[in-house]
């Protein structure tokens, strides 16, 4: 019978144990793209050999599961492996430009983010990067339907992790400008989000763009008076910008 083709979105049932059989993964309908990463490679790999309907058993070894270190959520001892139960329940073309309920967007987007948190806690910023953006797809695609009060607030709200996240991951690989970018992105967003505003103003600041940076980063006192961070970065630029002494 046919198969998931590549850039298909699929929709299975998860079931995932330990060898002494204890439960660590439960998902009645985990939906994701085989090939962006927002899953264990044993899922990747397995799930594009099965037939809608069919039930599946996978044994990875810990390369393919939650890896050498393991995972504190879901709890996963180090260098573990995993036996997963899975059933193909839908397979559907071409998921992101298709108009979705909001409250799957927001669920596709958590999804998404959520999976490059865990890239990120293993030092792959790469693949964090491109889970961080294939989680803004799926915010910014088209709703079935005007999303409500509250779910616009959250939208918002995953989008601004997003691009911090975002941010964080350039920095890690070296991209000081894609970076400042994406605090920028974040902060047209929400003016106020400190964490925005603390990186804006430090990337600025390594810029040489002392006057700029220093009105950002008083602006994130304002709104944040303890944090030591700002004190330490503000207190650095004032002594760039004081006169040298005639002693």
């Amino acid at each position: 019978g046919p198969r998931p083709l590549p850039g298909q979105e699929v929709s299975v049932k998860v079931l995932g144990a330990l060898e002494d059989g204890g439960l660590v993964e439960r998902d009645p309908r985990l939906i994701f793209v085989p090939g962006h990463g927002d899953v264990v490679q044993a899922l990747e790999l397995g799930v594009p050999t099965m037939q809608l309907g069919e039930v599946s058993f996978f044994l990875a070894a810990f390369p393919y599961a939650y890896g050498r270190p393991g995972s504190r959520e879901p709890d996963v001892p180090p260098e573990a492996p995993l036996l997963f139960e899975v059933t193909l329940l839908e397979v559907r073309d071409g998921p992101d430009p298709q108009p979705l309920p909001p409250a799957v967007r927001l669920r596709l987007g958590s999804q998404r983010r959520e999976r490059g948190n865990f890239h990120f806690s293993r030092a792959d910023f790469a693949a964090a990067l491109r889970s961080y953006r294939l989680s803004l797809r799926a915010l910014d695609g088209p709703t079935t339907a005007p999303p409500g009060p509250e779910e616009e607030e959250e939208l918002r709200e995953q989008r601004v992790k997003c691009l911090n996240n975002c941010a964080a991951a350039e920095l890690k690989l070296g991209r000081a400008e894609e970076a400042l970018a994406a605090c920028e992105a974040a902060l047209r967003i929400s003016p106020d989000n400190g964490r925005a505003l603390l990186r804006r103003g430090q990337l600025l600041a390594e810029q040489g763009r002392d006057a700029e940076a220093a009105l950002v980063l008083r602006r994130a006192l304002e709104l944040d008076p303890a944090n030591k961070v700002i004190h330490t970065e503000l207190s650095r630029l004032a002594k760039r910008q004081s006169p040298p002494s005639n002693t």
